[in-house]
């Protein structure tokens, strides 16, 4: 028998599209984390602004909780939906709707993929330099959502630095057009910068009109085996102060061999323990510069071996080995962390990240990679084949609230580009004072009163 609220939905909002089969259900209510049982009311996919204003309102009067839905690439839960909540899906709002070459801005649906507003901007002889691996089934309105970062952010910021307005509607179904794409506005609060990290609990993010880069410069792709990871950060410091470095990726040999495993060529005769990808402007692969850095390196002893790539097919496989990673490791179930300090603070929290782990995971790979220019690192656990699903949690919970207060003693974050969800909501105390966290809760107390967006994400709703 149909819910009879579902028949009420569709009175309110006639023509929007319904999926209520189980298969759909089980599809659109989980993100990548896989560790809560789906069970949604529905799914809504709203192929209009009007349709979305209509379904708020409509679950406002009814007080049914939305769990606002983009590409659902997400690894903190944020877009779970397992307690009968309705998921208002984005993914059939996918247009590019403007571009201006004078603003240099790009307009688009909040469902576009990111590789779609990639390409729209390439068209226009523009890049929108926000990147990562997900690229073709993440949505903007999701990396809006979570302010992601990406492997990029070294040379040119999160997500937030690209938003320069968006529409958002309220739970209330009120549609706010925040900023409109103004370089300079002091009018106020910024409403567009609330919205943006808040994981759909201030608002659903319909559109947004995305600022353009110029065309990056060329570049030369380079992969460097190094010893240890004490001298990590020494290749850093030394590339950076030689190198225009575009992005500068870390991963370990055990991350290395899941991806060969999983299908990429192995770059080396030898296996390394330790790895760096790096994008660095440059004429070619034989850039002076180029040879000159790798050099230096080479001769502290900090790099082992390397490669220069030869052509972008080349560069594209070089990449794979770190693009790769995530999925390489979803087969076994990992435990992921991402956290972040200030660059300064990475080596001494290294250090201490690594006897930590080492000390309480003995019996477990740990799989580490990560931003290391902007201080970023993920740190996957890999489930055991024996253990089973609940037992292997629990016990990364408890390391993980160690961990926890290991990044508060270095100043850090618990989240650093996926979002807190559900996963991290024990943890946001350590990044988060309790006055900060204070006016959070008022903040969305103010623009959903009801409590209907993404209820139990960030934080838990407050006891009546």
């Amino acid at each position: 028998m149909s819910d009879p609220r579902l028949e009420s939905l569709r009175a309110a909002a006639p023509g929007l599209r319904l999926a209520t089969a189980p298969d759909e259900l089980l599809h659109y209510g989980r993100d990548w984390t896989r560790r809560w049982t789906p069970a949604p009311l529905a799914v809504a996919l709203p192929a209009t602004v009007d349709e979305v204003q209509a379904v708020l309102r409509w679950a406002s009067a009814e007080g049914v909780a939305v769990v606002p839905s983009g590409g659902r690439t997400g690894l903190s839960g944020g877009a779970v939906a397992a307690n009968g909540e309705l998921v208002l899906s984005l993914e059939r709002m996918r247009r590019v709707l403007a571009f201006d070459p004078v603003d240099r801005t790009l307009t688009v649906e909040a469902g576009a993929p990111l590789e779609t507003v990639q390409e729209a901007a390439r068209q226009h002889g523009l890049q929108y330099p926000v990147d990562f691996a997900s690229r073709g089934s993440c949505t903007i309105g999701g990396n809006i959502a979570t302010n992601a970062g990406g492997i990029r952010v070294l040379r040119y910021g999160n997500t937030r630095e690209w938003v320069a307005g968006l529409k958002l509607v309220t739970a209330s179904g009120e549609l706010l057009d925040l900023n409109r794409g103004l370089v300079k506005n002091s009018s106020g609060y910024d409403l567009r910068h609330l919205a943006i990290a808040s994981e759909g609990t201030l608002g659903v993010v319909v559109e947004a009109t995305l600022k353009l880069a110029p065309p990056p410069p060329p570049v030369a792709t380079l992969l460097l085996a190094l010893p240890s990871f004490e001298v990590l950060m020494q290749v850093f410091q030394a590339l950076r102060g030689r190198l225009a470095l575009e992005a500068f990726e870390f991963f370990t040999g055990t991350c290395l061999r899941h991806v060969v495993a999983h299908g990429a060529q192995a770059p080396f005769e030898r296996e390394y323990p330790y790895y760096v990808v790096l994008d660095a402007a440059a004429e070619g692969p034989d850039d002076e510069r180029l040879l000159e850095a790798f050099g230096h390196c080479a001769e502290q002893g900090w790099v082992e071996d390397g490669v220069v790539a030869q052509s972008q097919a080349q560069a594209a496989q070089l990449w794979r080995l770190r693009e790769g990673i995530t999925e390489a490791l979803a087969p076994h179930l990992p435990y992921k962390n991402d956290v972040a300090v200030r660059v300064s603070a990475m080596p001494a929290f290294l250090a201490e990240a690594q006897a930590l782990l080492a000390a309480e995971y003995p019996e477990f790979e740990v799989a580490w990679f990560g931003h290391i220019g902007d201080g970023n690192l993920h740190i996957n656990v890999l489930k055991p084949t024996e253990l089973g699903q609940e037992a292997f949690v629990a016990r990364c919970a408890e390391v993980t609230a160690h961990l926890a207060g290991l990044v508060e003693r270095h100043g850090g974050t618990i989240s650093a580009e996926h979002g807190i969800g559900l996963v991290k909501k024990p943890y946001l105390g350590c990044t988060r004072s309790a006055a900060e966290i204070g006016i959070m809760r008022a903040l969305r107390a103010a623009l959903d009163p009801a409590g209907i967006l993404n209820p139990g994400k960030l934080f838990d709703p407050p006891e009546r």
